[in-house]
């Protein structure tokens, strides 16, 4: 890891993820409007296909993760705990490959166009390596208080 990447943490400590449900490698660039990540792809992992490559729908929580590393290193700078976001939707995916190949290593940005005080927020994102390239605009919401969010807006009561 370069001594930039160092700089902002762990990625871990970015985001509202755990475990191998984190799928970036690293932050390694960030100001008010951008973020830039990483990805080495692995070899297989539990969104992977049967070849051991990655999907190119998984693009889209790639660059979704990219939102929340960025959300994350603004929360951290401010003093903020990191906040819990949803992805609300997405625009014109494309992504030229069918599959983002093991080993690869991916580029993930992420470039502020929208972003209120109530937690709403668009983003066009792109993934970059040699030989490929995806991109998007996301949707995105970050209640002030994931956890009362989540509570007033339950399942209870519905039964099937």
């Amino acid at each position: 890891m370069s001594g930039a990447a160092a700089d902002y943490g762990p990625i871990e400590a970015l985001l509202p993820h755990a475990g191998p449900a984190i799928l970036l490698d690293a932050l390694v660039e960030a100001d008010a409007e951008r973020v830039l990540c990483t990805r080495t792809v692995p070899h297989g992992g539990p969104l992977h296909d049967a070849d051991g490559h990655l999907p190119a729908w998984a693009g889209i929580e790639l660059m979704a993760q990219a939102v929340a590393a960025w959300a994350g290193w603004q929360a951290r700078r401010e003093g903020r705990p990191v906040r819990l976001g949803f992805l609300l939707g997405t625009r014109h995916y494309r992504c030229d490959v069918d599959a983002f190949p093991a080993g690869t290593v991916l580029a993930v940005e992420a470039v502020r166009g929208f972003h209120d005080d109530a937690g709403m927020g668009v983003f066009h994102c792109r993934i970059d390596a040699p030989g490929l390239h995806a991109e998007a605009r996301l949707t995105v919401f970050s209640p002030p208080d994931g956890t009362a969010f989540l509570a007033g807006h339950s399942l209870q009561g519905n039964t099937a």
